[in-house]
């Protein structure tokens, strides 16, 4: 069995990692003022970030077109691989996985497993490092498929936002009228919900020296709860002096601790806007026995 291992772009993975772990990465597409545009390959971060500041109308996101998927996957077949597991950003905010599943059991010459990660960024880009990292020492597509499910269910994270307004107007905050009432005088803290795998807000604090504080307290307490080492991500959208700095608090904090950054591009920064900040955290998958 010879399988191959597909992302997309909200996994923003690094080229290195790309090349190093073989990964095929899909551009997901983000349409400013009427524009087409493919996620890191015609439109950075940074140049998003500064549309984002001038653009006409609220940017939106698509789906990488079925037929191409299609030819991506025979692409692949023609490789010589038996088998791909296609992993996605959340289906809660995208119909992206939902379509693949439609698709997946027309294509003949080479099986396809689109697997929800039922998150996104780089903690998505996780989970497909490590698919190939267990397909490059032969375990099956079952066996990859479980230790991801379980790998995903360590996954915690806690987004600070400047404001609702993108992801109200985007229609990706399940619970936003709770929230809409202050929506420009708090910095709401945000997570994916356990239950339902949507983004929610759950707690309205006034500043957000307060939020960030507040997010590091419910991390000790997950810290203190969990039953195995943790690492962490802190995330930045267009602010890495702040990634920067918090990401440092945070080593200091837990010294031990393997603490990464990465980044909001623009098929996210299109929902939770400019300067927000995230810390997530998951099992040290260092540490597994693949």
């Amino acid at each position: 069995m010879k399988i191959a291992i597909v992302t997309d772009s909200t996994a923003y993975l690094t080229d290195e990692e790309r090349q190093k772990y073989h990964i095929t990465v899909v551009p997901i597409p983000v349409i400013i003022d009427g524009k087409e545009y493919k996620e890191g390959i015609d439109l950075t971060t940074t140049e998003f970030y500064q549309k984002l500041k001038t653009a006409n109308s609220f940017p939106s996101t698509s789906q990488p077109p079925v037929g191409e998927m299609i030819e991506l996957y025979n692409s692949l077949a023609d490789k010589g691989y038996d088998t791909v597991i296609s992993i996605h950003l959340a289906s809660t905010i995208s119909g992206f996985y939902n379509s693949l599943e439609q698709i997946a059991p027309s294509i003949q010459n080479i099986k396809v497993i689109p697997y929800d990660s039922k998150i996104t960024v780089k903690l998505m880009g996780y989970l497909a490092i490590q698919a190939s990292k267990m397909a490059s020492l032969n375990r099956t597509a079952e066996q990859i498929i479980a230790y991801l499910d379980d790998l995903r269910s360590t996954i915690d994270e806690l987004f600070v936002v400047d404001d609702l307004q993108n992801l109200v107007r985007g229609g990706r905050l399940s619970n936003a009228s709770a929230f809409i009432g202050g929506i420009l005088k708090i910095k709401p803290l945000l997570t994916f919900d356990d239950q339902s795998n949507e983004i929610v807000a759950f707690e309205k604090i006034r500043s957000r020296k307060k939020a960030l504080k507040r997010v590091e307290t419910l991390f000790a307490n997950a810290e203190q709860k969990a039953t195995y080492p943790l690492r962490a991500l802190v995330i930045n959208g267009n602010d890495p002096k702040a990634g920067n700095e918090w990401a440092s608090k945070i080593h200091e904090l837990y010294p031990q601790m393997k603490i990464e950054q990465s980044y909001f591009g623009p098929t996210i920064g299109t929902h939770l806007g400019d300067k927000a900040l995230a810390l997530a955290w998951l099992r040290d998958f260092d540490q597994d026995k693949l």
